[in-house]
């Protein structure tokens, strides 16, 4: 079972369309509203152009050391996705901003790792926006 954490905290996974795995991404129309699963070793370079009409993005993080996967969320929204972005895997609730600020709306993880660092770990990072050093430097 996953756990969906978002700034509210956990929750249930409300997607049920399912996963498409990015080599039988459809080049046609039938693209529109599909969600695709994407490795942590993506070239972002190959994802242009084929992301129009994708409703949902997934980026896997098989370990939480690996963070290709923050790169991959900026890469994307830096060129215009604008879909839902969601890492899944090995994140942990102290890589929670992390991914929020890289341009992920949401982390699924699994039942034992939700039992291990509990919502209230989760909820704690979830004011990510207030704790941006480089904002402050700026500022």
């Amino acid at each position: 079972m996953s756990v969906i954490v978002t700034d509210a905290g956990f929750g249930p996974d409300d997607w049920q369309a399912g996963y498409t795995p990015l080599q039988n991404h459809p080049s046609d129309e039938a693209g529109r509203g599909l969600a695709l699963d994407l490795p942590s070793d993506t070239d972002p370079a190959q994802l242009e152009g084929k992301l129009d009409g994708v409703a949902m993005i997934r980026v896997d993080f098989p370990s939480f050391s690996d963070g290709r996967g923050f790169t991959i969320a900026r890469h994307l929204r830096r060129h215009g996705y604008v879909g839902r972005l969601r890492a899944k895997g090995q994140v942990i609730a102290d890589q929670y901003a992390m991914a929020r600020r890289s341009g992920f709306d949401e982390v699924e993880i699994d039942a034992d790792l939700a039992a291990r660092q509990p919502e209230d770990q989760w909820l704690r990072r979830a004011d990510w926006q207030a704790h941006d050093y480089q904002s402050r430097l700026r500022g």
